[in-house]
């Protein structure tokens, strides 16, 4: 039974994969186009402010779907969700959201909330980078002592 399912999941998850491929391809042709139609309109080569503001928010969405793409990868390949990379597609989503909005427009109390999720974002990449570099180098002094084990 559970082989059944685990083979369903694969299948899904090489369905997803490929779906996702093609819509990063399409969204790396619709910038490129993006990119070309701004600048040979008039005035030529030159991008204003809202047209940059654009082109960085879609390429921040594309980076957006290569690290989902690449979660979607490890997942199928090891079976676990890698939380540092889950924590990097939040930043960079947080991130294109701040680049591309218009703070003139908002609330202070919607400015201090997304204010709040950059801090707790960045805090817990922190918290985990830390934990994983604590945990790398306590696995290679279990190496070094097992080395030196059988050395004697």
């Amino acid at each position: 039974m559970f082989s059944y399912l685990r083979k369903i999941e694969r299948v899904l998850i090489v369905a997803i994969i490929l779906m996702m491929t093609i819509v990063l391809i399409l969204s790396t042709l619709d910038l490129a186009w993006l990119i070309i139609r701004d600048v040979i309109t008039p005035p030529i080569i030159l991008l204003d402010v809202s047209e940059l503001l654009e082109i960085f928010g879609f390429f921040l969405l594309i980076i957006i779907g290569i690290e989902l793409l690449e979660t979607i990868k490890a997942y199928l390949e090891e079976h676990v969700i890698h939380a540092e990379v889950v924590l990097e597609v939040a930043i960079i989503a947080i991130v294109r959201k701040v680049i591309i909005l218009d703070v003139k427009e908002l609330p202070s109390l919607t400015l201090i909330g997304i204010a709040i999720i950059v801090a707790a974002l960045a805090g817990a990449y922190h918290l985990l980078r830390r934990s994983l570099d604590h945990a790398r180098a306590h696995k290679g002094m279990e190496d070094q002592r097992s080395q030196k084990g059988q050395q004697v």
